[in-house]
């Protein structure tokens, strides 16, 4: 019998096994971690508000994360306790989101148009089969988990989502379960559907997905991503999905935010809030064009190697002690 040698196919597949078996084993070390991470529970988070050089900086933190599958509200969180400037809290993230979707709506503003325009126009001539019809009809059902999901937790759960669910172990845990997923998604399905074959069906799904990222480190780029590689999408296609369905999540959860944020407000930390805006504007759009382009020719692994590492590297950091658990 002669030798067998590996397949290049097999040698190609080794590196993102290897990956899985590291988020595997990472996973299991924040079980091991998880009494002692939360100590600190139970504790009121510092709540602080940003300088404008702060605000930017968030800025720039949401702007780079939001649309890319790494979790904006995990990086919010985490990148300013590093520094040491404490928690920023999730009304002011939620609230710099609105700078993201001023991004998203400019970078799609074609496509935006030719949705509405044309489900209006299918609606007018009962075209219930016509693409945008179907399109705006996901998004628009696709929004309603996600919206249910958070309002209740606003309202009724606040304080147990803050000390409780808010935490960095939380953060590390979900960030490496759904680096799991996305390279399972990525390894096991087939990605050829284009953006012309998206359905009603899609949006229901991609939109339970999306409800996910009420829990932080979930990611709501990266769980809509996703699923819609599970769904056979295309990885351009699952982005470009992804940015249209965020758009009234986000928007809603930031004006929800914002309300409360501005009432009373110091003029300090209202500059500080325009600030966060406007550098969350400019980060998302250059984060968006880069996004699109990366993923008509790569594949999304580079993101289940970082979120490894970053849920990782917060376990290391909670068990070092440089943030609370």
């Amino acid at each position: 019998m002669p030798p067998h040698h590996p397949s290049p196919n097999h040698d190609r597949h080794l590196p993102k096994l290897t990956a899985i078996a590291l988020g595997i084993a990472a996973l299991l070390w924040a079980i091991a971690l998880d009494s002692p991470a939360r100590a600190s529970e139970g504790l009121a988070p510092d709540i602080w508000n940003p300088s404008i050089f702060q605000a930017v900086v968030l800025g720039m933190v949401q702007g780079l994360t939001e649309f890319v599958p790494i979790s904006s509200t995990a990086h919010l969180k985490m990148v300013p306790e590093l520094l040491g400037w404490g928690d920023p809290g999730a009304a002011f993230s939620a609230a710099i989101q609105l700078g993201s979707i001023a991004a998203v709506l400019g970078y799609f503003w074609n496509d935006l148009r030719q949705v509405v325009g044309g489900a209006t126009r299918a609606i007018g001539q009962r075209n219930w089969q016509s693409r945008d019809f179907r399109i705006a009809l996901g998004i628009a059902i696709g929004t309603v988990p996600i919206v249910a999901i958070g309002l209740t937790t606003r309202l009724f759960f606040n304080d147990f989502y803050e000390l409780t669910v808010r935490t960095s172990t939380t953060i590390a845990s979900v960030s490496i379960l759904m680096g799991l997923l996305l390279g399972f998604a990525e390894e096991l399905c087939r990605h050829a559907r284009d953006f012309e074959n998206l359905g009603v069906t899609d949006g229901i799904l991609i939109g339970l997905a999306q409800a996910m990222a009420i829990v932080p480190g979930v990611s709501r780029s990266g769980s809509t991503m996703t699923a819609g590689l599970f769904l056979g999408l295309d990885r351009a296609t699952a982005a470009r999905f992804s940015f249209l369905l965020g758009i009234p999540a986000i928007s809603l959860a930031g004006m929800f935010e914002l309300k409360d944020l501005v009432g009373g407000i110091e003029a300090a930390a209202l500059w500080a809030l325009v600030a966060g805006l406007i550098s969350a504007l400019v980060f998302s759009y250059l984060a968006i064009a880069w996004l699109i382009r990366f993923l008509q020719t790569q594949s999304t692994w580079v993101f289940v190697w970082y979120r490894f590492a970053f849920g990782v590297f917060v376990f290391f950091a909670i068990a070092s002690g440089w943030i609370g658990g």
